[in-house]
């Protein structure tokens, strides 16, 4: 193709074509044809981007693997421009950029590009804008993918979370039915037999001898399968059903007050009475368990919904450090759980709130603490130390881990985009740089300080109504 005639596609061009022609003229004789076929290649990840590409037919999209494979994330036709422009710090590819069918561009090499901008003003104007337009569409994309990815983490965590307590309450429910019918039972053969003032005394005083019991739940597995052995013991010396050995087992009823009923009560009523103390202690503890895990449920509710911050609107406030930091540790206790990692929180008396974006606050903490989770290997015990203290005018919150930490050289770069450590599929390379956006949109900054056998992430924010107004 001759050059007057790439003039003439250059001219149909929907981002260049207005351009006087002897700039048009200039991207001819500089820039190199290149026809490519689908599916092939124009940038590599993690490769050098050579050139600009003006795309004059066909079809680019850039696909960048952000954990769970490539995924389309900018598309470019007939009539934009791809790969690198004018003063962008863009060096290496985020990710592939593949041609999606038969694919004609005109190609202006990198080491070219000084020379285009001094010789080609209306050129490198437009191409400085759409430079702009394509970095806030490209960060709209990471955000919005960020905030999916962390999505479906937390939603992972909260399902195995929410599903123990909400499993107990089933299984408590269903035993429920069962004991209710037995103290119904047992209720119906005491009251067919007259029993004396001092008979319901006594059977009255183990009934409220297993509702006030608190020792039980104090007794490690040994002493508490001795307890049932006695319990069945007890029950077969005096002719009576083993099977309520458990329940009984369950109370810090002492031998005195078993054998003192037994003194006042025999036969089938002994048999009742005892059967009806201890199903109604099973009955109470039942009832506490539920109570116990509704409240877990109601508990994790309330973090979840401080962490998304989800009933109010994402305007600048006053935030309570204390509060999402609790919120965030509570809604990624699934994940420390599976990993054996105990998370400490350290929170300064009386501390100073901030004033900023809550719900972008609790991203930071959330990726900073998942990231102190992740550094616990398989095998190895790592401990994750959250603390928050006023430092003159500013709040410091620092997360701590004792994991493998950060290479000596690829410390400066853990804050790229794209850029991680983690294996692949399990790293998108954005929780950093996303952390170190929105702490800017929040006036604060995070720093990695790497200790002996400790690594620290140190974010710094300014205490509420110390900003300049």
């Amino acid at each position: 193709m001759t050059t007057a005639e790439i003039v003439e596609r250059l001219i149909a061009h929907k981002l260049l074509g207005s351009v006087s022609p002897s700039e048009l003229m200039w991207l001819a004789t500089h820039g190199t044809l290149r026809w490519l076929d689908a599916g092939e290649q124009i940038s590599v990840k993690g490769m050098e981007v050579r050139s600009l590409n003006i795309i004059l037919s066909g079809h680019v999209g850039l696909f960048i693997d952000r954990g769970s494979g490539p995924v389309k994330v900018i598309e470019w036709r007939a009539g934009e421009v791809s790969g690198m422009l004018p003063y962008s710090r863009l060096t290496v590819a985020p990710g592939n950029s593949i041609a999606m069918e038969p694919t004609e561009l005109l190609a202006i090499e990198r080491d070219k590009l000084r020379e285009m901008t001094q010789e080609c003003y209306e050129v490198t104007s437009i191409l400085v804008h759409t430079m702009l337009d394509r970095t806030r569409l490209f960060t709209s994309s990471e955000l919005h993918d960020e905030k999916l990815l962390s999505l479906g983490k937390l939603s992972a965590g909260l399902a195995h979370e929410l599903n123990n307590p909400a499993a107990a309450i089933e299984r408590c429910a269903a035993l429920l039915q069962f004991r209710i019918s037995d103290a119904e039972d047992a209720a119906r053969v005491l009251a067919r037999v007259a029993l004396s003032e001092n008979q319901v005394a006594a059977i009255d005083r183990l009934r409220i001898a297993c509702v006030s019991s608190k020792e039980a739940l104090e007794r490690g597995p040994i002493e508490q399968m001795t307890r049932e052995e006695e319990m069945g013991d007890w029950l077969m010396a005096n002719g009576l059903d083993t099977q309520y050995a458990d329940m009984l087992a369950d109370t810090d009823v002492p031998a005195q007050a078993l054998h003192e009923l037994a003194s006042q009560v025999s036969g089938e009523a002994l048999g009742a009475a005892v059967r009806c103390a201890a199903v109604g202690c099973s009955i109470r503890k039942l009832t506490s368990m539920i109570q116990e895990a509704s409240a877990r449920i109601s508990n994790m509710v309330t973090a979840v919904k401080g962490f998304t911050h989800m009933d109010q609107a994402n305007t600048a406030e006053t935030v309570d450090l204390g509060m999402h930091l609790n919120n965030t540790i509570a809604v990624l206790h699934a994940k420390a759980a599976q990993k054996s990692v105990e998370v400490t929180l350290e929170i300064e008396p009386d501390l100073s709130p901030v004033y900023g974006f809550a719900a972008e606050l609790n991203q930071v903490w959330g990726n900073l603490i998942d990231n102190a989770l992740d550094a616990a290997r398989p095998g190895g015990k790592v401990n994750v130390v959250v603390v928050a203290q006023r430092e003159n005018r500013r709040v410091v919150v620092s997360v701590f881990d004792d994991g493998p930490g950060v290479p000596v050289d690829i410390r400066d770069r853990i804050f790229d985009p794209f850029f991680t450590t983690k294996p692949m599929g399990q790293g998108t390379g954005l929780g950093l740089d996303i952390v170190r956006r929105l702490l800017r949109h929040n006036d604060g900054g995070v720093d990695l300080i790497m200790h002996p056998g400790q690594t620290e992430f140190r974010v710094n924010l300014p205490v509420a109504g110390s900003r300049p107004a």
